[in-house]
């Protein structure tokens, strides 16, 4: 049992941390409760000192990968503005930061732009773009402005067994009490207050002493009880770190686990969560092994082909993937802001920057000149995506025609029809241009990519490669044995 003289023990150890030295502080919160607890600790400690001492600057940072679960993500960015507001008005110095992925390395502009097979635990190209790029520039932006950040956590020891041997080996890097030197960074000092602190430490403590932001603890509570998990996803800043798919805390889109545990709890838990039911079966449909093979090019995002235990390794989502997906997706948006809660009315489940990055994609480095983008949004928004530039005089009445002579005169070429467009776009492209340079060698990758009549095609010729290397270095081989032999002979 958590008793309050433990308690003002963290507070007086924050205190006496804080004034020690002009370090500023960054401060982790996921909205979860065991990162609640420690920004709550920290509020409470910085508020019995005396505002002539509250000097250093206190960042607190939220990580929002723009596919957090959206009860989640409404939840923390309400309680950024309450704090900001609180800081505000009591002169405490707390500064609210929330961190997005750069509009290039979103997941949707992934997903939906490039292509990019969905995330698996072999190709888990998300953690590093959505979560951990974000911090790292932020904490690396306050050390060269200051020369040292100290990171403050919410890890517990108590949360796993590996958690607890990882910060246990941390602890041999103390360079202060309570502060230790084995971050991500030089210069990165991390203090964890409630380290040794239980489940049910941080649940009484949370419970017992009011959010000092007017946020409220109660629903914070009523949150987790929605869910079969009680895990949070931490703020992470390593590829180590397991996948938060399973938590209360983690991205709804998440294919790193089998299914959606939280969210489906939710839902099943709480009939008026039902409006998520959507997500969930979007995130179930795209995750799907069984039919991913089918859904994906035969060759790779560079064009070219691989062959693996015999059989072509496929690359990007097909053009009409993409275009289902996303069409879904704003389905599912405009669901939502007509039957979730009233603070749902404004959600976005994609920004219109990720969008026109999207769109940029399609037209510039997948030659897709019809650009379909704008008809989409239009069609099922009702309403018209702000373009600032038109990049192609082509619409979708070309493109159709185009795709229309290619079936009809070489129907058994698959991939003719996108080799042509995207020819004509670059050479287009070419001639409207004053800088002429590379366009040969764009012009000669597209031929060589779309060189296969189709995937049968591109798997035998992948086969005849392979034979013909076998075939060599066991020539190699059996000329090195052989001269090996004499040599040993003599």
């Amino acid at each position: 049992m958590l008793a309050k003289k433990d308690i003002q023990v963290v507070i007086n150890n924050i205190k006496r941390i804080y004034l020690e030295d002009q370090i500023p502080w960054v401060v982790g919160y996921s909205g979860g409760k065991d990162s609640t607890a420690v920004l709550q600790l920290v509020w409470n400690a910085i508020k019995e000192l005396p505002i002539g001492q509250r000097t250093k600057k206190i960042n607190v940072i939220t990580n929002d990968t723009l596919v957090e679960s959206p009860i989640v993500s409404q939840w923390v960015r309400q309680s950024h503005r309450h704090l900001q507001e609180m800081a505000d008005i009591e002169n405490m110095p707390f500064e609210s930061h929330i961190l997005f992925p750069d509009v290039k390395e979103t997941f949707w502009v992934y997903l939906i732009g490039k292509g990019y097979p969905y995330p698996r635990k072999n190709f888990r190209w998300c953690t590093d773009r959505l979560k951990i790029k974000p911090t790292n520039v932020f904490v690396q932006n306050m050390i060269s402005a200051f020369g040292e950040v100290i990171l403050v956590l919410g890890t517990r020891k108590a949360e796993s067994a590996n958690r607890k041997k990882t910060m246990t080996e941390h602890e041999k890097y103390e360079v202060r009490e309570f502060l230790t030197s084995k971050g991500n960074m030089q210069n990165e000092l991390s203090y964890t207050p409630i380290k040794n602190w239980l489940d049910d430490d941080v649940w009484q403590y949370l419970l017992q002493y009011k959010n000092p932001w007017g946020h409220s603890n109660e629903e914070l509570l009523s949150m987790y009880r929605g869910a079969t998990c009680d895990g949070e996803c931490p703020l992470v800043r390593s590829t180590d770190t397991p996948s938060c798919g399973n938590s209360r805390f983690g991205c709804w889109v998440c294919t790193l686990v089998e299914k959606d545990k939280s969210m489906a709890a939710m839902i099943q838990n709480d009939d008026e969560k039902a409006w998520m039911l959507p997500l969930l079966q979007f995130r179930d449909d795209f995750g799907d092994h069984e039919t991913d093979r089918m859904r994906r090019e035969f060759t790779r995002l560079s064009g070219n082909i691989k062959l693996y235990n015999d059989r072509l390794v496929h690359g990007p989502y097909k053009k009409e993937i993409r275009e289902q997906w996303l069409r879904r997706l704003l389905e599912m948006e405009i669901f939502i802001q007509n039957n979730g809660p009233d603070w749902f009315k404004d959600y976005r489940l994609i920004t219109d920057d990720e969008l026109l990055e999207i769109r940029r994609i399609w037209l510039e480095e997948k030659y897709e000149f019809d650009d379909s983008l704008p008809y989409i949004f239009t069609d099922v928004t009702g309403q018209k995506l702000e373009i600032k530039k038109n990049t192609t005089p082509f619409s979708l009445a070309e493109y159709g025609l185009l795709k229309e002579v290619c079936d009809e005169v070489y129907g058994d070429e698959e991939r003719l029809f996108s080799m042509t467009a995207s020819l004509l776009e670059i050479a287009r492209k070419g001639i409207a241009s004053r800088y002429r340079s590379g366009v040969i060698k764009k012009l000669t990758e597209i031929v060589k990519a779309n060189y296969y009549k189709n995937e049968n095609d591109a798997l035998n010729h992948a086969r005849t490669v392979k034979n013909r290397q076998d075939d060599t270095m066991q020539e190699v081989l059996g000329d090195w044995t052989d001269g090996s032999s004499e040599r040993v002979g003599e």
